[in-house]
C-alpha cells in the first residue's frame, strides 16, 4: 500500500484527487490536505465581485464529496514541508507521512511587494472568493457614488485574463445601471501591449482587445510598474521598450482592482532543490521534482519561465486546460511508479481560456503555449459568455459528483470545433 498525499484542494488539487483515485490501486490510500474546508470555482470570482453570483453558488464542501470516493481529507493548512523525512507538518502540530506527494497549492498572493496593494491596503482582489466577496461590498458602495476606476495587473503578475474580464464585467454592470457615463476607467498592466496576456499574444489578441477597450471607453497604460498605492491614489511608472522609465502617472481612483504577482506558499518557500527563488516548485517533464523524486507538482505552484523577456516583468499563465493536463500526466506517472515502471507521461502545456466580458467574451487557444504554435487562435462573441456560464455549471456538477473526466479538455475540443465551423 502507498500513501499518496495531495497538498491543495483547488482546480488542480480536486481533479488530482479524483484522477489519482481512478488510477491508483484499490489498497492505496489518498489524502487531500487543504487550509480551506470548501472548494471554490476561481474563474467565477469576477461575477461574485459585482453580485452576479453568490459565494454559495461557486463553493462545495470538500470532505463529503471526497468521502464518496474513499479519499481522506484533512482541513488544516500546511505549516512546513519536510521532504527529507517525507512529511508534511500541519498548522495544528500534526505531521502527515507520505510515499508520494502532489503539491497543488496554488500561489501565495504577493500583495506585500507593493506598498498599499491588496484588500488589506487600498485595492480589491478577485484571486480568492473571500476577496471577491469584499470587492462586491466595495462595489456596492462605489455605484452609489461613482468615480474613476483603475483596474489591471501589477509587475510580475502571471494571470491577466481575469483583469480583462473584471474590467469588462464592471463596464457591463455600470451600463446596466445606466451610470457608465459617470465612470472613467483606466487599465494598468505590466504587459508590453494590450492582449499580450503573458503569452506574447495569441492570434490577433492585441488588435481585438484594443478594439474592445476602445469600444468600451477604457484607457490603458502598458509597460506599467505600480510603485505605491495610497487611499484613492495609485503611483505608476510607464516604461519604454528598452525598460527605461518613460512617464510617471499619479492616478486618482474611487475603486480599484489590481491582480498581484504570485509566489510560492510559505510551507515550501526556500527549500533547496524543491523551489526556485520565487518559491515555485521545480519539475521535470514528468511533473516530478528533480531532487525529491517522490514529489510532483501541478498548477499555478509550478515553476514556468516567462514566455519572453518584457520591459516590465510578466509571468506565464497556467490556464485550466494546462493544469488538467498536468494532473492527468501526474496521475499516470505515479501509477507507473506504483507498478515499478519509470514515469513517461508528459503534460501538453497548452493554453486555453474563456474570458467573460459581461455580455460577450473572448476565447483563445494557444497550442502549445510557447510560440511557434500549431494553433494560434483568438476570437470573441456572445457565445463565449454563454459558454462560460454553461461550463461553470458543468464543472461544479462534476466536482460534486467526483468525476475524473477531463473537463477542461472537453471545453477545448468544443472551442476547437467552433473554430473549425467559423473557418468554414
Amino acid at each position: 500500500m502507498a500513501h499518496i498525499v495531495i497538498l491543495g484542494a483547488g482546480i488542480g488539487g480536486m481533479p488530482m484527487a479524483y484522477e489519482m483515485r481512478a488510477l491508483a490501486r484499490a489498497e492505496d490510500k489518498i489524502t487531500v490536505i487543504s487550509n480551506n474546508p470548501k472548494f471554490h470555482f476561481v474563474p467565477s470570482n469576477p461575477w461574485v465581485a459585482v453580485d452576479w453570483r453568490k459565494r454559495d453558488d461557486i463553493e462545495i464542501e470538500i470532505a463529503p464529496v471526497l468521502a464518496k470516493k474513499k479519499i481522506d481529507f484533512i482541513g488544516v493548512g500546511a505549516k512546513r514541508l519536510h521532504p527529507e523525512k517525507n512529511q508534511v507538518e500541519l498548522d495544528d502540530g500534526r505531521t502527515v507521512d507520505y510515499d508520494y506527494l502532489v503539491i497543488a497549492t496554488g500561489p501565495k498572493l504577493a500583495f506585500d511587494e507593493i506598498e498599499g496593494l491588496g484588500p488589506k491596503g487600498h485595492t480589491q482582489s478577485i484571486c480568492h472568493v473571500d476577496h471577491a466577496v469584499e470587492a462586491e461590498k466595495g462595489w456596492q458602495d462605489f455605484v452609489k457614488n461613482p468615480g474613476h476606476v483603475v483596474v489591471g495587473a501589477v509587475q510580475g503578475a502571471s494571470c491577466y485574463g481575469p483583469a480583462y474580464e473584471y474590467a469588462m464585467i464592471m463596464d457591463t454592470d455600470l451600463r446596466k445601471r445606466k451610470i457608465r457615463d459617470k465612470v472613467p476607467m483606466t487599465f494598468v498592466t505590466a504587459e508590453p501591449y494590450i492582449g499580450h496576456l503573458g503569452l506574447g499574444g495569441v492570434g490577433d489578441s492585441k488588435g481585438l482587445l484594443e478594439s474592445v477597450m476602445r469600444d468600451r471607453h477604457i484607457k490603458w497604460i502598458c509597460n506599467a510598474k505600480t510603485t505605491k498605492v495610497e487611499a484613492g491614489k495609485m503611483y505608476v511608472t510607464e516604461h519604454n521598450e528598452d525598460g527605461t522609465p518613460k512617464k510617471e502617472h499619479v492616478l486618482d481612483f474611487k475603486f480599484s482592482m489590481m491582480l498581484p504577482a504570485f509566489k510560492g506558499i510559505d510551507a515550501v518557500f526556500g527549500i533547496e532543490g524543491l523551489t526556485n527563488p520565487r518559491g515555485f516548485i521545480l519539475i521535470d517533464p514528468q511533473q516530478r521534482n528533480p531532487k525529491f523524486k517522490n514529489i510532483y507538482a501541478v498548477g499555478v505552484c509550478v515553476a514556468i519561465p516567462p514566455v519572453e523577456a518584457t520591459p516590465v516583468p510578466t509571468g506565464a499563465p497556467k490556464t485550466g486546460y494546462m493544469i488538467e493536463s498536468m494532473v492527468t500526466a501526474t496521475a499516470h506517472n505515479i501509477r507507473d511508479e506504483l507498478d515499478g515502471k519509470q514515469p513517461s507521461t508528459k503534460a501538453t502545456w497548452n493554453a486555453v481560456c474563456l474570458a467573460d466580458f459581461g455580455d460577450t467574451g473572448a476565447c483563445f487557444v494557444a497550442l502549445p503555449q510557447i510560440p511557434p504554435r500549431n494553433v494560434n487562435w483568438f476570437s470573441q462573441g456572445k457565445w463565449v459568455h454563454l459558454a462560460k456560464i454553461a461550463f461553470e455549471k458543468y464543472f461544479m456538477r462534476k466536482m460534486k459528483a467526483g468525476t475524473s473526466e477531463p473537463l477542461f479538455e472537453k471545453m477545448v475540443m468544443n472551442a476547437l470545433g467552433i473554430m473549425k465551423l467559423k473557418d468554414k
